[in-house]
């Protein structure tokens, strides 16, 4: 069973920043590709941001310039670097896989992912 565990959440001021971290139960580098969505109550799951086994990263235009996804293969681990935080940016935030042989991938969309963490809350104070 793949696991996904988040970490690294909490509260910070605005301006700050935080480090975003999941952590996978098998090998990163067995995925196709790894992404980071948020949520906040009432409101659909959005996309923030995902890396490809490649190495290719997108990002929503949200957080573009100020977010940074990265994976270390060695500890199994994608990552979250998020600087200049919003109170807009407050939600909780989901770590997400994708495997191979999947079909056609939209980084963007969360049905492209098939396995989910439980999520870390982030709120930014103003």
């Amino acid at each position: 069973q793949v696991q996904l565990v988040e970490s690294g959440g909490g509260l910070v001021q605005a301006g700050g920043s935080l480090t975003l971290s999941c952590a996978a139960s098998e090998r990163t580098f067995n995925y196709y590709a790894m992404g980071w969505f948020r949520q906040v109550p009432g409101k659909e799951r959005e996309f923030v941001a995902a890396i490809r086994w490649s190495g290719t990263t997108y990002y929503a235009g949200s957080v573009q310039g100020r977010f940074t996804i990265s994976r270390d293969n060695a500890k199994n681990t994608v990552y979250l670097q998020m600087n200049s935080l919003k109170p807009e940016d407050t939600a909780a935030y989901y770590c997400a896989a994708r495997v191979y042989g999947s079909g056609t991938y939209y980084y963007s969309i969360v049905n492209s992912y098939n396995h989910w963490g439980q999520g870390t809350q982030v709120t930014v104070s103003s």
